[in-house]
């Protein structure tokens, strides 16, 4: 769909990794590879390969991450080592997508439309497709161990936002214009980005909801440093905040705004254990939303009136949201263990005209669409399991000042996962700061036990 330009920003951004590797740290440059990946790259342009996955917009930064880290700092990624139980998980992900296309072997017709069968080509592709996401998962968890490594993580975000206000701002004077006059094409529908008698900012990165997600997340980095005393060389901690705040307003999406006022209430004035339990409850109500919905006991009702109550038309939204949910949710259980694949099989069709009647908003329905209940809980118990290993760490660490730093980040995943819900956020950039939560909270619980196997060792010697 791109220009000439959109093209060739994909194929050098290989050589940018490989700079970035050769002059920097291994934290450093994957970091910036991935999030200036999700900042730059353009949308939906992408290189079609055979079996292989397109290359675009979320394959590429992980894709140049490997090369950096593979063939300049001569890294090998371990996605087995020290797993644990966890491995189950692992292989459950990589597998059920091969699973899911041997069991949708038949074709299906609606209303004159065919949708094609699936064959073990279309396993193999989507489970190398698998195994790119969460590529970015296993190179934070094995390379983020430090508590310096963490922090470096919120710094860079706190940067990456208030960098990325500048075109944010341009385009919320002057409509979405960024990506098209760059790369050739708008990306997505320009009336969805009209709010307020104004515009949603979306620069490179497909829709308004992407970018104010970022900004939240980026705004949450922001009041951890402040809350820690954390300088940047940019501007104090208070006004870095208070700016991102007023990003997050202009770019007029409430759920990224309630996001922001959740995290700047929670890490300013309550403890880093309160953090950290509000982020378990939030993995917990993510990991049974599908099964709370599917045995009607969710309060859908009464959050569309609360809704309705501040604003009607996000009532609508919400009530449009949910409607759908219940259609793709009721397609979904005919084959609820695996799925129905890819191919727009998982969605649902007009009986007579064969039109497609759904609108798959939420992560989770799509996942749990394609790949069943079995592949949710892969997908979804990474998340949540980066979640409750931080927590079992945040009580073995000794370092009291080290513990707000902890929870922030546990509460940023719990954001990301209950953002899961009402959209499909997740991308690269979003499983790359799982994994580094993963690597520093075991690193925490296996220097705990390193600590207590040494004083028992003492003990004994001593007696």
């Amino acid at each position: 769909m791109g220009n000439g330009l959109a093209y060739t920003i994909l194929a050098i951004w290989p050589l940018v990794a490989i700079y970035l590797y050769r002059t920097r740290s291994i934290q450093v440059a994957t970091l910036w590879t991935i999030f200036a990946g999700l900042m730059v790259l353009p949308v939906k342009t992408a290189v079609d390969l055979p079996m292989l996955p397109e290359v675009g917009k979320d394959t590429a930064p992980v894709i140049a991450a490997l090369i950096g880290c593979w063939l300049v700092k001569r890294q090998h990624i371990s996605y087995f080592k020290q797993l644990g139980k966890i491995k189950y998980l692992v292989l459950l992900y990589l597998i059920v997508p091969f699973v899911t296309a041997g069991l949708n072997s038949d074709a299906v017709f609606t209303g004159g439309w065919y949708l094609p069968s699936l064959t073990y080509y279309d396993g193999v592709s989507s489970v190398i497709n698998q195994f790119l996401l969460i590529v970015p998962f296993f190179i934070g968890r094995q390379f983020f161990k430090t508590y310096d490594h963490q922090l470096l993580m919120f710094k860079i975000l706190a940067i990456a936002g208030l960098v990325y206000s500048l075109p944010i701002l341009f385009e919320v004077r002057m409509s979405p214009q960024l990506h098209l006059w760059i790369y050739g094409y708008f990306p997505g529908s320009f009336g969805q980005q009209m709010r307020l008698d104004g515009f949603r900012p979306v620069v490179f990165m497909g829709h308004g909801l992407t970018v104010s997600f970022f900004i939240a997340i980026a705004l949450l980095s922001a009041i951890t440093l402040w809350k820690n005393q954390i300088r940047l060389r940019l501007f104090s901690p208070a006004i870095r905040v208070y700016y991102l705040a007023i990003i997050l307003v202009l770019c007029k999406s409430v759920g990224a705004l309630v996001y922001g006022v959740l995290a700047f209430a929670l890490i300013k004035w309550t403890k880093p254990k309160r953090q950290h339990q509000i982020a378990v409850v939030l993995a917990c109500l993510t990991l049974f939303y599908p099964l709370m919905s599917i045995m009607n006991v969710f309060p859908h009702q009464p959050i569309i009136e609360m809704a309705s109550s501040v604003d009607e038309e996000r009532a609508q939204s919400l009530q449009f949201r949910f409607d759908n949910e219940e259609i793709l949710l009721e397609h979904a259980r005919e084959r609820i263990f695996f799925g129905w694949g890819g191919w727009g099989r998982n969605r649902v069709y007009d009986q007579e005209t064969g039109k497609d009647i759904s609108v798959t908003d939420g992560r989770w329905i799509i996942t749990f669409g394609q790949f069943g209940i079995l592949g949710f809980i892969a997908e979804f118990g990474f998340l949540a399991l980066t979640i409750f290993r931080s927590y079992i760490a945040s009580k073995r660490l000794k370092s009291k000042s080290e513990q707000p730093l902890l929870a922030a980040h546990a509460l940023m995943v719990g954001i990301i996962m209950i953002d899961q819900l009402p959209n499909s956020s997740l991308s690269p950039w979003l499983w790359l700061l799982a994994g580094i939560l993963l690597g520093r909270s075991e690193a925490i619980i296996y220097q705990s036990r390193d600590n207590a196997f040494s004083k028992q060792n003492i003990a004994k010697s001593s007696g």
